[in-house]
């Protein structure tokens, strides 16, 4: 039986809407549990392998409750996190508004325009706006780190995604996908997608209230071409220094390009 989450074509952003919409009060919980707490290192790997320079704009898609993008301004970029999930994006703004409720004196910027470089004593914010990862408002050539973590997977054409963030990214631009990934080794495989189909679910209908909210990853990864795929789409788009990074021997990877 299909997943109720997931749908194929013009039906897939408003069924993506519908599971965020459902899963944003506890999104960081599952996460956490699912993946044992590890995706909080692998984030942090994306911001480190983003080679920040203090200063520099960064575009983080798809960005749910901010992980990605608060590991930027925590590297001193200018961020930007975009999503179109109100629900998750209430989240985002949230946890903003703590950072900059819990340094009170301290000078705080917003990721936003281009400006100087930030001076180390004053603390980035991101700034958080609804859009959709496939029509960015942004003009060509904007943004020296542009980002995705586990959301290329859920636009309902990735290659349109992936375009548009090479559109955005400034020539020398870092462009770096967290995604779940499909290990090439048979038992490894078997392993892991069991995991996702059998286990996780149970996580979701216990902290949720939605097995199926949550047995939408499995679904969804079944469409998504995976780590090796993506890798060789950035190769013909003209991208550079194209790498797969594989963790957890491929359950997860990072692909890496520059403009």
């Amino acid at each position: 039986m299909a997943n109720q989450f997931y749908a194929p074509g013009n039906q897939r952003a408003a069924r993506v809407q519908d599971l965020f919409a459902r899963v944003a009060a506890h999104y960081d919980l599952l996460n956490d549990l699912q993946s044992f707490g590890f995706h909080r290192r692998w984030k942090q790997l994306v911001a480190r392998m983003a080679q920040p320079a203090p200063g520099s704009r960064a575009l983080d898609l798809c960005c749910g409750t901010g992980d990605i993008s608060f590991a930027f301004a925590q590297a001193e970029l200018q961020t930007i996190g975009l999503d179109f999930s109100e629900a998750m994006l209430a989240h985002a703004a949230l946890r903003a508004q703590r950072m900059r409720s819990s340094l009170p004196g301290r000078s705080v910027l917003s990721g936003g325009p281009p400006s100087a470089a930030a001076p180390a004593t004053k603390l980035l914010v991101p700034q958080f706006i609804r859009g959709d990862a496939q029509r960015l408002p942004f003009a060509e050539n904007s943004f020296e780190v542009v980002s995705v973590g586990y959301g290329l997977r859920n636009l309902a054409n990735w290659e349109n995604g992936l375009r548009e963030m090479q559109r955005v990214a400034k020539p020398g631009g870092r462009l770096l996908i967290l995604e779940f990934g499909k290990p090439q080794n048979r038992l490894w495989r078997a392993i892991y997608f069991a995991y996702l189909k059998y286990f996780v679910p149970v996580l979701g209908r216990v902290f949720c209230g939605s097995g199926s909210a949550y047995a939408y990853i499995f679904e969804s990864l079944t469409h998504y071409p995976a780590q090796q795929v993506i890798g060789a789409k950035m190769r013909e788009l003209g991208l550079r220094e194209v790498r797969v990074i594989n963790l957890l021997g491929g359950a997860m990877s990072i692909n890496y390009a520059e403009k």
